[in-house]
Order: C-alpha cells, then sequence, then structure tokens
C-alpha cells in the first residue's frame, strides 16, 4: 500500500495542483454564452455516460421550456479522425467523428451534434456559428451550417476546467465507489474522487432495481455528503455545498438490425455469438444470458475500431455455428457500419443492444426533471437580462 501512494504521487500531485489552481482562480475559466449541463465522472469508462447524455437530451427535447429552442450536444469524439470543430449528421461515419456523437445523432436528427477537443472553442462556434465563417481555427470544418445553440450538453467535460459549466452531473459506478479505487494506472480514477464535489447531480450508475433507504444514507455517508434525505433527494458536501444523490440503474431494450437487411427470425434462436469494445460488457453478456446460450464472445478494447481480420473472426464463429444470432452494443454497431465487406450472412445476421437509464423511483425522476429544467429556466432569465462574453 505505501509503494502504490509512493508510486502514485506525481499523478496524485499534478491533479491536486492543476485543481487547486482553478478552485482559487489561478487558472482562468470560462462560461459558454448559453446555458451548460456537463456530464462527467472521474474515473475511465464504464459508468454511462452516453445514456444519461441521451436522457438528458430527451429531457429537455420533451419540456415545454426547450422543445422549440435550438439544443446542442458538444463531446470531443473520442478516437475520431477529422479534426477541430466538426458538425456531425446522421449519414456520416464512426471513424471520422466518433462513435457516440454519431449515435447520439441519429436518436436525436433535431439536436446539434458537434465534436470539438477544445471545449471552449466549441462552445464559442455553437453560441455564435457566424464565427465559422471568419475564424482561422474553422478552416477544416466541412459543414458550418449551424444553428445558433440555446441550450448545450457537455459530453465527458468534468475534468475539462478551462470551461466552467453551469451545471455539473457526475457519474460513479455502483461497483466501484470511488474513494474505493485508485489513481491510474492502479485503478481506474483519472481524477482525484474529491473532484465529485463540483457536482451539483451525483448520479450512482448501474445500480440494482431496488435499494432500501438505508443503503442509500449509506450511499450518501460514503460520497461524503451530510443530512441527506432519501425523500429530497437532497443532502450537503462538506463546506455547504448541496448536492442532489440519486441513483440509475440500465435498462436493456430489443435488439435491432445493425443493418438493413437484418432478419428478425435469429432473434429468437438459442445460441448467440457476442462481441464488443466497450470499457464493461460484464453486465450485457449477464443480461443476455438469461435468455441465450453465449457460445463465443469477442471482447475488444473500448473504442476498438474494427479491422477486416476482426469481422473474419466473428464471421467465422457465425459459421461455425449457423443458428446463432450475432450480438454486439449500439456503440459497437456505429463502427461496425464503417466496415467494408461485412459478409451479407453476417449482416442478416447481427442485431444491436439499445440501452437507456431510468431512475430506481418516480420520486428520483421528478426531482431531477423539476430542479434541472428550473435552474436552466433561471440560467436562461439571468442571461437574457446579463449575456456573457
Amino acid at each position: 500500500m505505501v509503494a502504490d501512494k509512493v508510486i502514485l504521487f506525481p499523478y496524485w500531485l499534478s491533479l491536486k495542483l492543476r485543481n487547486l489552481f482553478y478552485d482559487k482562480g489561478i487558472r482562468k475559466s470560462v462560461r459558454a454564452s448559453a446555458p451548460t449541463v456537463a456530464i462527467g465522472n472521474v474515473a475511465v469508462g464504464g459508468t454511462g455516460k452516453t445514456p444519461h447524455t441521451e436522457m438528458v437530451l430527451s429531457l429537455l427535447g420533451l419540456s415545454d421550456d426547450w422543445a422549440y429552442s435550438n439544443i446542442a450536444m458538444l463531446s470531443r469524439g473520442y478516437k475520431r479522425s477529422s479534426k477541430g470543430f466538426q458538425q456531425v449528421s446522421r449519414d456520416d461515419s464512426a471513424s471520422l467523428f466518433g462513435d457516440e456523437p454519431l449515435q447520439i445523432k441519429k436518436k436525436f436528427p433535431a439536436v446539434t451534434v458537434a465534436v470539438d477537443k477544445d471545449r471552449v472553442e466549441g462552445c464559442s462556434f455553437l453560441c455564435d456559428p457566424s464565427l465559422l465563417q471568419s475564424s482561422k481555427k474553422a478552416r477544416s470544418c466541412m459543414d458550418k451550417n449551424v444553428p445558433a445553440a440555446d441550450v448545450i450538453v457537455l459530453d465527458d467535460a468534468l475534468q475539462y476546467r478551462r470551461l466552467r459549466a453551469d451545471i455539473n452531473i457526475v457519474l460513479v459506478d455502483w461497483a466501484t465507489p470511488p474513494f474505493k479505487d485508485a489513481l491510474l494506472p492502479l485503478g481506474r480514477l483519472r481524477d482525484l474522487p474529491e473532484r465529485i464535489k463540483a457536482a451539483d447531480y451525483l448520479i450512482v450508475t448501474k445500480c440494482p432495481a431496488y435499494m432500501e433507504d438505508w443503503e442509500r444514507m449509506q450511499w450518501a455517508k460514503s460520497l461524503g455528503i451530510s443530512d441527506y434525505s432519501p425523500q429530497s433527494c437532497e443532502g450537503t458536501f462538506r463546506g455547504g455545498k448541496k448536492v442532489h444523490l440519486l441513483f440509475t440503474n440500465i435498462v436493456y431494450c430489443p435488439m435491432e438490425p445493425v443493418f438493413p437487411s437484418g432478419d428478425t427470425h435469429y432473434i429468437y434462436s438459442k445460441k448467440l455469438i457476442l462481441f464488443s469494445g466497450i470499457a464493461k460488457d460484464t453486465p450485457l453478456r449477464r443480461h443476455l444470458s438469461d435468455k441465450y446460450q453465449v457460445i463465443r464472445e469477442f471482447s475488444f478494447p473500448d473504442h476498438h475500431r474494427y479491422s477486416a481480420s476482426d469481422v473474419a473472426s466473428i464471421n467465422s464463429a457465425a459459421q461455425a455455428n449457423p443458428t446463432a444470432v450475432v450480438v454486439t452494443t449500439q456503440k459497437d454497431s456505429q463502427r461496425m457500419l464503417d466496415c467494408k465487406k461485412v459478409p451479407e450472412n453476417l449482416q442478416s445476421r447481427m442485431f444491436q443492444v439499445p440501452i437507456k437509464v431510468d431512475f430506481l423511483t418516480d420520486r428520483e425522476r421528478e426531482v431531477f426533471e423539476a430542479t434541472l429544467l428550473g435552474r436552466l429556466r433561471e440560467l436562461r432569465s439571468e442571461l437574457a437580462r446579463t449575456p456573457r462574453g
């Protein structure tokens, strides 16, 4: 244990100083000229940022306040081949813009989905698209027909300290509490556990379907939250900051074909071949094992870009098991669609499992929706009186 702390000390110190400089204002952060909601975590992958981002986008799109507004989502576009600020369209490729932004654009075609490693720059272009015509940094942008954003949802932006989000939603995994984890490379933490205190909403994800109030109280205590009430879903961090502590779980939706030629008869097979390139595929495998015999499994690194060799391996397993359905995740399906020469027989048997998240109780859902929309309403009024920038 002592040796581990010695090994991690340089990384711990760099994170500690970086966060201290931003917290004390030594390093400056800016706010976008439109209300922003950031969704992030302190660990690498596996906490469910994408389905929670989709949940927030769905809430905004269905609300009276924002349904007729220009909603935008900004992502880094992890492992994309394009550079700079880019707008994503439904017909684009995952290799060009990233699997998660493409997935979100397909689910929410009315939302402006953009990618930019520089989140300050990305928000600036989304809030004032006229800058795309004059800025040298926008020369590589392939589609500059961007509507001005009224509200921006930021995917995976907790560590991007140069941009100060108006509302922070921080996710922690039920199976791996941050204060019981370690920094990379000995653990899965990419930031200090104390950074969860930036949260306005702290959501424990991938929970069991039901939790007692005493379990919620235990979680609150372990996360450094006092005076937590399961009824109001609110507690207090040390220092006095109020936070909403909420609990969600994963809901698996019916399978959908990856390719247009998908034959739904294969869904009724008893055998299944699974392949995935995500941070944690164990929950999906367990879900599928309730109904299918998983006879082969191919596990690839997170955000893996599938090669012809990978497709050949999956196809070989499918040929050896001619009645088995071939299943992957929704994220992986975006990357598989980029692959050339996927055999027609494999295309007809390949399906994805969409997921969504939901709160464990109606009360939690009501609290989240009412308070988030209420705060955004306040921000919009504040910006109407005193614009930023």
